[in-house]
């Protein structure tokens, strides 16, 4: 076995001397226990998780679903971005969430601007997808459609080869369609990225590069 174990280990003694656990001489990638813990993946705020290392190739159709939970009115989602202009980008802003899109033509986007300011930063669980036609967007939140038209009808594919960055980027890595560079603070699970017929599901524990990232377990409650 080659793999860390996603659990919680507690009260460890070596001849029943206890070890302590407080300071230990180095720590990678453990983070605290929680008294009550919830599935999905924590971002600390701090970080990001990389994916898709070999390049993923948005192009001219993708439905983009995920459930975050925060208590941040500001974060970095999602983002894959080209080094010219073609990208697109998820993101919180002020607690409103924006779905950002450009073919190669100009940005457009969808924001979704809920009721009150924290409504979506309740540290509830929320459901969101983001879709991207060849001339046109949509953002569904909790349900709550949003659409907006691509004006730039010659231009329908977002021609990416990048890594799937989700709660945050690194700071020599440009993203074309997010204008945040706040990493996201509080949970995401159930990543799925739609093609056609074809979803795939995505397992941060597989990511390529975790910072400040702790898949596999939520606390139940925001500390």
């Amino acid at each position: 076995v080659t793999h860390s174990i996603p659990a919680c280990i507690g009260d460890l003694a070596v001849n029943s001397k206890q070890l302590d656990k407080e300071s230990p001489v180095s720590i990678f990638a453990v983070n605290k226990c929680y008294v009550t813990a919830q599935e999905g993946t924590f971002f600390d705020g701090t970080g990001f998780a990389a994916l898709v290392r070999e390049g993923y190739k948005v192009r001219s159709d993708v439905t983009i679903t995920l459930e975050f939970r925060t208590t941040a009115l500001h974060g970095v989602l999602l983002g894959v971005s080209s080094a010219k202009v073609d990208a697109v980008g998820l993101e919180m802003v002020n607690g409103k969430v924006l779905f950002h899109v450009n073919n190669g033509a100009g940005r457009i986007t969808a924001a979704y601007e809920p009721r009150g300011t924290n409504t979506l930063c309740d540290g509830k669980w929320h459901k969101l997808q983001a879709s991207k036609s060849k001339h046109g967007i949509s953002l569904i939140i909790d349900g709550n459609l949003v659409q907006t038209d691509n004006p730039y009808l010659q231009s329908t594919s977002a021609d990416t080869n990048n890594p799937i960055f989700v709660g945050g980027y690194p700071a020599d890595v440009k993203q074309n369609c997010l204008t945040s560079k706040s990493s996201f603070h509080g949970c995401l699970r159930n990543l799925v990225l739609t093609k056609g017929q074809q979803a795939e599901l995505f397992d941060f524990s597989r990511a390529f590069e975790l910072r400040g990232v702790f898949p596999h377990s939520c606390p139940g409650a925001e500390h």
